[in-house]
């Protein structure tokens, strides 16, 4: 026979792997995590957004510092001036410099607003937590993207696994066929049909490659690296099965990073209105100013004049009518907190909802595996069988396809039943704030 003396698999490799496959660097889950939360594009800009916001949350922002400015000036001109009086005398003068110069430094203050300002700042204050929590859960969502790929790999090669095995036992079948035919007990249709499932067989392997370059692309893209990056990973999934629905439930609840976010949109909603509700209370600012000025001049009464002092003052206001204008904010600022409020509720509501559904799909995929993992020990047994009778001849080529063709769906079966297990106990983890695990899972 041709493939006499050949291991399958070795061959398999060769024919249809790129000859890059040969040298790919094996990356572990922990190693992907590493590269995508240096790498990702989605993440850079979320960790930029966060430091703007910290930027952003300071007392002079808010308006609680005193303003500086210092302003200096000189200017020069040269005039021709004519003066005549009622007595009819004059005189004229011609090219008359003057020289002004002027510096100051002003203070201004804003002693108090109505704790407009104090409440400006603690909405900063909020705004930079928003932000802080919102890149943990860019990066919580990060991790489960590219832990789900990862895994969608696995589930991957480990059915090319499959396949390539099941393309052993048809050319073993095409072998015994083969056999049959030589020693005038078999027929050619048998043949021809064992070899046309082989190359079923091929044209699934071939399909089930191309969904692995899709998905390493889709990795890649996730870790930030160029999309023919290749690599190899480790083919395991190992499925938490210990995972307490009432501890979960409760860490859902507080360290949740999109209920907290809520929480934090609903405090910024009320500090606004305060902001604004203390532009109803008076205005106090103090002012105050050092200032120079001297003034030199050729052609006037007085050539010379310099003036220097200090200056301190305090401005009230407040503010009697402005076209309704802080009412309609007041208004849109309750709509606002209500709104705030709302999606406070919904969040929490959706979330629990999801926690729900998603721990019910754990609970079932895990009793899936076990499940299939008995169906999957029947059906080798059953294919162990077929195989020995069918080279004895006590059952047909169809029948013994059949078997294959069973064996094949169990050992899938259990594959997605595990890879679905696993993707339900990540998104568990996303949820409740606890995807750190994964590493532990990894160790």
């Amino acid at each position: 026979m041709i493939f006499k003396g050949l291991t399958l698999s070795l061959l398999i490799l060769f024919i249809f792997q790129p000859r890059s496959a040969f040298s790919q660097q094996t990356i572990t889950l922990e190693n992907a995590i590493q590269i995508g939360l240096e790498n990702n594009f989605g993440l850079q800009i979320s960790r930029n957004l966060q430091e703007e916001a910290d930027n952003n949350s300071t007392l002079g922002n808010a308006g609680l510092l005193p303003s500086v400015n210092l302003s200096a000036s000189r200017t020069e001109s040269i005039e021709d001036s004519e003066f005549r009086s009622a007595d009819g005398t004059g005189s004229t003068n011609e090219g008359a410099r003057s020289t002004n110069t002027n510096a100051a430094i002003n203070l201004n203050w804003t002693l108090f607003d109505g704790l407009t300002s104090v409440n400006r700042y603690r909405k900063l204050n909020r705004l930079k937590d928003i932000s802080d929590k919102q890149l943990r859960l860019d990066t919580e969502r990060l991790v489960s993207q590219i832990a789900s790929s990862y895994y969608n790999i696995i589930r991957i090669a480990e059915q090319m696994n499959v396949l390539e095995n099941n393309i052993e036992v048809s050319m073993e079948r095409i072998e015994i066929e083969e056999t049959k035919v030589d020693l005038g007990s078999g027929s050619e249709y048998e043949l021809l049909q064992a070899r046309s499932d082989v190359n079923a067989d091929r044209a699934a392997y071939i399909r089930e490659s191309n969904r692995l370059n899709e998905a390493k692309i889709l990795l890649n893209e996730l870790l930030g690296r160029d999309p023919d990056t290749d690599f190899s990973v480790v083919q395991d999934i190992q499925v938490n099965r210990q995972l307490s629905e009432d501890a979960l439930y409760n860490r859902l609840m507080s360290d949740n990073a999109q209920l907290a976010i809520a929480r934090f949109e609903q405090e910024v909603s009320s500090l606004e209105e305060r902001e604004i509700r203390g532009e109803r209370l008076p205005e106090l600012s103090l002012t105050s100013g050092y200032s120079f000025n001297r003034s030199e001049n050729d052609g006037g009464f007085f050539q010379f004049n310099e003036t220097t002092g200090f200056s301190v003052g305090l401005t009230a206001r407040v503010n009697i009518f402005n076209g309704f204008n802080l009412n309609r904010r007041m208004q849109n600022a309750q709509i606002r907190s209500k709104n705030a409020e709302l999606n406070l509720e919904g969040q929490r509501l959706r979330l629990q909802s999801d926690f729900r559904m998603i721990y019910r799909t754990y609970q079932n995929n895990i009793e899936l595996v076990d499940l299939e993992e008995e169906n999957l020990a029947n059906a080798e047994e059953t294919l162990d069988i077929a195989l020995e009778r069918f080279r004895l001849g006590s059952i047909s080529s169809l029948e013994f396809r059949e078997a294959q063709r069973t064996f094949i769906a169990a050992e899938n079966r259990l594959i997605n039943a595990m890879y679905e297990a696993k993707i339900a106990e990540t998104q568990l983890l996303e949820l409740t704030g606890e995807i750190e695990q994964l590493f532990a899972a990894t160790d």
